[in-house]
């Protein structure tokens, strides 16, 4: 929803034209709506002239798509393109900083939410290839001190597959914008707007393993006390997802930490969350 989901609307004004800005993307659709209608920030479809909504048009884009700018960092002994503009994920304008996203010494690592410039400035990275069916694992240092605002998340995503919803699946910690909320986690299969898409549980404090098995048809999503996910480690929570699999694709596996739009718990100082170690087994 553009030009953000927290101000959907634009004005026509007295000669009946309107003008905004926008997100670059392929198609574009324009809605004449009454006052009354109450848009979602992301719908999987543009909605259709009923209700609230007299008049909708959808045009294509015009131009050569452009690669977006990115960086690269070493991690895992994987090679990872990062993140270098702002996007309103999570349902507010947040940028993106290659700065925000390096690896130690002991090769961990470090995504940091840090202002730039008076506006938050988030971290994102994203593997140069698809890896397809097999097992995704992310060992995460204690998160128990971030943020309701502050949003942790591995997920799958294929850019051009918008209408495979992008072959998004997730795990996110935080984000809810809310401190009373105990099941602070969850797991995804886009769209999470479906019954039966979204797992909600809790997470403990310490180090935490997060874990996805995908194969045709099936998508299991595990967490583990500690760095490991084998026979002895503890489990904390663990769904399985047997509807709505997507295939692989070009879908690469990504690694965010970023800022959710929160009127009740808004970002208030910078955070960082340490990753150990990504592991993939096919």
């Amino acid at each position: 929803m553009q030009p953000w989901p927290e101000h959907p609307f634009i004005p026509i004004k007295a000669d009946s034209t309107w003008s905004t800005e926008t997100h670059l993307g392929f198609e574009y659709a324009a809605l004449l709506v009454e006052p009354d209608y109450h848009p979602l920030p992301e719908l999987g479809v543009a909605p259709t002239q009923a209700g609230s909504v007299a008049l909708v048009t959808i045009v294509k884009g015009v131009g050569t798509p452009q690669l977006a700018p990115t960086g690269s960092l070493k991690f895992s002994g994987y090679d990872w393109g990062v993140r270098m503009i702002e996007s309103d994920k999570g349902g507010t304008d947040n940028l993106y900083d290659p700065e925000n996203a390096w690896t130690d010494a002991s090769g961990a690592l470090h995504m940091q939410i840090k202002k730039k410039s008076g506006r938050w400035s988030c971290a994102e990275i994203f593997l140069n290839r698809s890896l397809g069916y097999g097992t995704y694992s992310v060992t995460v240092r204690d998160t128990s001190h971030l943020e309701p605002a502050a949003a942790f998340s591995m997920f799958t995503f294929d850019d051009p597959a918008s209408e495979q919803h992008f072959r998004e699946m997730d795990v996110e910690v935080n984000g809810w914008g809310s401190a009373a909320n105990k099941n602070n986690a969850r797991y995804i299969i886009q769209p999470f707007y479906i019954p039966g898409n979204l797992f909600l549980f809790a997470t403990p404090s310490g180090a935490l393993t997060y874990v996805l098995h995908w194969e045709s048809g099936h998508a299991t999503f595990q967490t583990f006390r500690g760095r490991s996910a084998g026979a002895r480690a503890q489990l904390v929570s663990e769904h399985e997802f047997t509807s709505g699999i997507p295939v692989p694709g070009k879908a690469m596996p990504r690694l965010i930490f970023y800022v959710v739009a929160s009127y009740k718990n808004p970002m208030q100082k910078p955070s960082e969350v340490v990753v150990e170690k990504f592991e993939y087994l096919p």
